[in-house]
């Protein structure tokens, strides 16, 4: 039977309430570290103490890009451009070269071409893939071409975080800037013709370390120890321009929720800890990912599930299917926005993206944006607007009913978390998309390698999974459910790194798209190579190590499962 507190909680989601908290973010411009973002985020820390949060404010050295002024010259005149975060700063004179155009950016884009010392033509929004491609290709300057006239701000390294002596070198090493489609396809179409256009990037970008805030509010349930476990809730304060939908939106439903459930926190199970970020949009996710680095232990051991928040109740988001959710909590997720839309939730594989700097830890994680415009004809790197990143994101692009409706599923969400006896991870879910891996990578490989141990391994999951989510849909009492929450906490920590890391724990894979279980590439290139060759040989020393991790992690995984399902009874 569905908790009636559900409804009464949704039903009391105030819109007028969030656009309050709109109009004071709508009077400061956010960037990472500076003045203005921490007046705002000290007008959400007042709020949350109202709410009878304990709050704390966290300052630490982040690396951060502050993208200045920018000049795109061609043969002497002017464009309308811009420069990006984490971009290298032009010289006095900017930085020029013979122009190359490169499509999309890609390895292959790059096959047959020798760019030392040019600009490249890149189509589309910046991003760091293709910084990371035209920086090992030797470029100078990357010159992007926005898919219509309004240029987007983009972080563009692909370093999660900030760098460490082990990603320094990894860091943009070209002068990026973004001008218009008509601007750009002007200079594609006269590449095209064998015309050499002379170009020169002029970039001021404020690039270097300065402290930057995290906003820490935590609750707890009545009677808590100090290791209780707890739900992290979590979103970006930092913004590009005003950025009222982005991310202005996503934190007044972050106070929202905190609100309402704050009023029930007699029925809650667990604390919830929210967390609002700097150095998101200037320094590729900075804050989350030094926050996890200074607080592993702590989340290790206790925090039982991540639910990122980002851009709520834009204008004309009607597309509620698709959010992104791990799979062990796609049918917390699907409940949520079915429940509280009546849309059929699809779902997708959680991206490199969302400050989701936990997957190390092992963390399940859901959501960030759970609303997106319909599909249109210009090709975007999300969906969540023409105006995303530029200085149209202003107030009059929040729909109030569409905000309300967003924060009612994060509302169901954080509830069924904080007051479910069982933490509602579906670990069956989990091993069905194991499964269909697993079966592909064996077929791929045919005899190159065993992965029968792999294969097994999953099958039992799945089959304690299922037999767990039998028994906690039961009655079972405190001590019983501490003891199963404790094991599928313990689940997690193993099979999240597996399907989400290369394989570091510790550490921050790039931010860069990556593949279902990302460390067992070796299989996948195994399966690809020819048999007998030097290649092959090579990986199928390194498959063999991956295969092993694999069995490691689900021997821990079903282990914790089995004492889950001795807890239960």
């Amino acid at each position: 039977m569905p908790d009636p507190m559900i409804s009464t909680l949704t039903a009391a989601v105030s819109g007028p309430g969030m656009m309050a908290h709109l109009n004071e973010f709508a009077r400061w411009t956010k960037l990472s570290g500076t003045r203005d973002e921490l007046e705002s985020l000290r007008y959400v820390q007042a709020r949350m103490d109202e709410y009878g949060y304990r709050t704390m404010l966290l300052m630490h050295d982040a690396y951060i890009g502050l993208p200045g002024k920018a000049r795109v010259e061609v043969d002497g005149k002017p464009l309308n451009s811009i420069t990006h975060s984490l971009s290298v700063a032009s010289p006095p004179g900017g930085v020029s070269g013979a122009l190359v155009y490169v499509g999309e950016g890609t390895p292959a884009d790059y096959a047959g071409k020798d760019v030392r010392g040019c600009i490249v033509l890149v189509e589309g929004i910046a991003n760091p893939a293709a910084t990371r491609n035209a920086s090992r290709h030797g470029a100078a300057g990357q010159l992007h071409i926005s898919p219509h006239e309004h240029l987007h701000e983009m972080c563009v390294s692909p370093v999660w975080g900030s760098p460490g002596v082990e990603t320094a070198e990894e860091m943009p090493k070209t002068v990026v800037c973004t001008v218009s489609q008509a601007d750009g396809a002007a200079l594609r179409d006269r590449l095209a013709r064998g015309e050499k256009p002379k170009v020169v990037l002029h970039a001021e970008v404020d690039l270097g370390w300065r402290k930057t805030p995290i906003l820490v509010a935590e609750l707890d349930p009545p009677g808590a120890g100090a290791d209780a476990p707890f739900v992290l809730y979590s979103g970006h304060h930092d913004t590009w321009y005003l950025g009222v939908m982005d991310n202005g939106a996503a934190n007044a439903t972050m106070m929202e929720v905190a609100r309402l459930c704050a009023k029930e926190r007699a029925r809650w199970k667990r604390g919830l800890r929210l967390c609002f970020w700097s150095g998101h949009s200037h320094g590729r996710y900075s804050g989350s990912a030094w926050y996890a680095d200074e607080y592993w232990n702590d989340l290790e051991q206790r925090c039982v599930v991540h639910v990122n928040v980002d851009s709520t109740g834009g204008v004309g988001a009607t597309e509620l299917h698709n959010s992104a959710a791990m799979s062990e909590l796609r049918p917390l997720a699907a409940d949520a926005i079915g429940t509280q839309t009546g849309v059929t939730y699809v779902g997708k594989r959680k991206a490199r993206s969302s400050d989701d700097s936990f997957g190390g830890i092992g963390l399940p994680a859901m959501f960030g944006s759970v609303s997106e415009q319909p599909p249109g004809p210009v090709k975007m790197r999300n969906s969540l607007g023409w105006w995303w990143h530029t200085p149209h994101d202003t107030l009059d692009k929040i729909d109030e009913k569409n905000l309300v409706r967003d924060t009612k599923i994060f509302v169901h969400v954080l509830w069924r978390l904080l007051s479910e006896p069982v933490v509602p991870l579906d670990y069956a879910e989990h091993a069905r998309d194991l499964q269909a891996e697993f079966a592909k990578i064996a077929k791929g490989l045919g005899d190159k390698l065993d992965v029968s141990a792999m294969l097994a391994a999953a099958e039992a999951l799945h089959g304690k999974a299922s037999a767990l989510a039998a028994r906690a849909g039961k009655g079972v009492s405190d001590a019983q459910a501490a003891r199963a929450n404790r094991s599928l906490m313990a689940a997690s920590r193993a099979l999240v790194p597996l399907d989400y890391t290369r394989g570091d724990r510790f550490a921050h894979d790039p931010a860069l798209p990556q593949p279902a279980l990302p460390s067992l590439q070796p299989l996948r290139q195994l399966a690809a190579a020819a048999a007998g060759t030097h290649e092959a040989h090579l990986l199928t020393v390194s498959a063999r190590r991956a295969r092993n991790r694999a069995v490691h992690a689900l021997r821990q995984a079903n282990a914790a499962l089995d004492e889950a399902i001795a807890a239960l009874g």
